[in-house]
Formats: C-alpha cells, sequence, structure tokens
C-alpha cells in the first residue's frame, strides 16, 4: 500500500488506534462517525446488522487527513474529502468488487465522491437529501410548553420505538425494513405525553463522544403535529444532553423542511455545515 492511499480495515479497534484523533479534532463535524464507531467498539460488531461494517482512513505525510466507515446496508459515510481524495477512494472500493447504495458526507465531498462513483463504478448519483447539521448555543425552550409531560422510554416501549423509527425512516426516503430493536438500541429516547399518558413525539438521544451528544431521530406523527410537541421533547433531549455533561449538542435537520429548521433555530441551535446524501442507481 502506498502510504498516500487508503487504508481499509474491518476492525473497528484498529480504525479508531488510527483515526480516532482525527474524528475527536471535530466531534461535531465527526458526530456521526464517533458515535457509530463507539456502538460498535461497545456492542460488538453485529450492532447494526449482520454483515461486518467497513472503516477506512487516508494519510497523508504521516497524518489521517479522512476518513469513512460503513454498516451494511447503509451507503458510505465519509468524512470531507477533495476531489483527488475521493477519486482515489472511489477507485480503490469500485476496484475491490464494494458495491455502495449512496453516500453522505458535506456537501461538497459527497458531491466528488458521487462523481468519482460514476466514474469508476458506472453508477448514477441521485442527491436524494440535503441537511443542515446544527450545535446548540444557548437552549431557549419553547413558550408555552404544550400541555403534558416528557417520559423517558423503558423496556416496555420497545416496539413504540421500532415503530416510530421505521415511520422516520421511510418518511426520509429510508428502507423501514432496515429497523429493529438492535439498531435503535444504542441511544435513549424520550417521549412527549399527552395528559392522558398518550406518546405524541419522539426524541432520540445518542451516547456521550468526545464531548458532543446527537440528538436525533426527532419524530412526531403526522395527526399530532402543529401543536408543539417536537419542540417541546427536542428541548427536554437536549437539556437531558447538557445535564449529563455535554460540551457539544448536536443535530441535524432535512433542508427541505424549513418547519423543522425554524424549530431549531428557535431552541438555540445554529447552524455548522451542510450535508447531502446521495443514492446510487
Amino acid at each position: 500500500m502506498r502510504p498516500d492511499d487508503w487504508y481499509l480495515t474491518e476492525d473497528v479497534d484498529e480504525f479508531l488506534a488510527r483515526a480516532g484523533d482525527f474524528l475527536h479534532a471535530r466531534p461535531a463535524l465527526h458526530s456521526v462517525a464517533l458515535t457509530v464507531t463507539e456502538a460498535l467498539r461497545s456492542r460488538g460488531p453485529d450492532a447494526f446488522g449482520a454483515e461486518a461494517p467497513v472503516f477506512g482512513l487516508l494519510e497523508e505525510e504521516g497524518e489521517v487527513r479522512a476518513a469513512f466507515f460503513r454498516t451494511p446496508p447503509a451507503g458510505l459515510n465519509l468524512t470531507a474529502v477533495t476531489g483527488a481524495q475521493a477519486d482515489l477512494l472511489a477507485a480503490r472500493l469500485a476496484g475491490a468488487g464494494h458495491v455502495l447504495p449512496g453516500v453522505r458526507s458535506e456537501e461538497a465531498a459527497a458531491a466528488v465522491f458521487a462523481r468519482a462513483w460514476r466514474r469508476h463504478a458506472g453508477a448514477t448519483p441521485v442527491l436524494r437529501e440535503r441537511q443542515r447539521l446544527y450545535r446548540l448555543g444557548t437552549l431557549t425552550p419553547p413558550e408555552p410548553f404544550p400541555e403534558g409531560r416528557a417520559r423517558w422510554a423503558g423496556e416496555r416501549d420497545a416496539g413504540q420505538v421500532v415503530r416510530w423509527n421505521r415511520e422516520f425512516m421511510a418518511a426520509v426516503g429510508e428502507d423501514p425494513r432496515s429497523v429493529d430493536e438492535r439498531r435503535v438500541g444504542h441511544r435513549r429516547y424520550v417521549f412527549w405525553e399527552t395528559p392522558d399518558g398518550t406518546p405524541v413525539s419522539m426524541a432520540g438521544v445518542n451516547p456521550p463522544v468526545a464531548g458532543q451528544v446527537r440528538v436525533g431521530p426527532v419524530y412526531t406523527p403526522a395527526h399530532s403535529r402543529g401543536r408543539g410537541y417536537a419542540g417541546a421533547v427536542t428541548a427536554e433531549a437536549t437539556r437531558d444532553a447538557l445535564a449529563e455533561g455535554a460540551k457539544e449538542v448536536v443535530l441535524f435537520a432535512d433542508l427541505a423542511n424549513p418547519t423543522s429548521n425554524a424549530l431549531y433555530r428557535r431552541l438555540g441551535y445554529v447552524p455548522v455545515a451542510d450535508f447531502a446524501l446521495y443514492d446510487f442507481t
């Protein structure tokens, strides 16, 4: 392997030993990579499915410059890369016979990798979603709160959590069949309940890694929207993350949804970077 080539491994401990400092240096931008690799490290390589995960890193002049991970059947999750770095990675993966359903990265990096994958693998990239990464400034809880209360999900709520995660996945264009208790079990979930105890909204809270906590997914069934439940449950999830000592609290919002973007800004979240998700057909 050339010193400027991508190094691939299926060993999460080896990956973190070599790329951990690089990921920790920018914890907000690398939140997904940090959270997923920590789940794999602590819960085992089958935490997200039976097929082995794949990791990669690129070293230049003795320093890690970029990294990726993939937990099949999900697509590639890639840090920021240049066009040349993306081309090198696409050539390496295509040459090794990898079949990718898509890529997710910061907007420019996702675009250059999508073009590189088309060149090397012959797949057609289709932009599916643009997301904005937000980081909490100062929490500003909604006023007034809707009627009801927050309640943290327990074992008896596992079925509800899986159902709502599946509905969320379907709503954002992902395959809901990939969701089971194993794939959602690395998060804690908080419900907002009406006074009669009916859950009407849900927010996930990912475990803290490198001082940051990511809130998400946030989901409210269609028939319960427009009543302030999402704001209340997101504020509760955020408050809990801060109480647990998080230095940074982050979340993602679909840029095609002006309601959620406006809500997170009202709660005190500020934009950090834009991401893009491409499907390969």
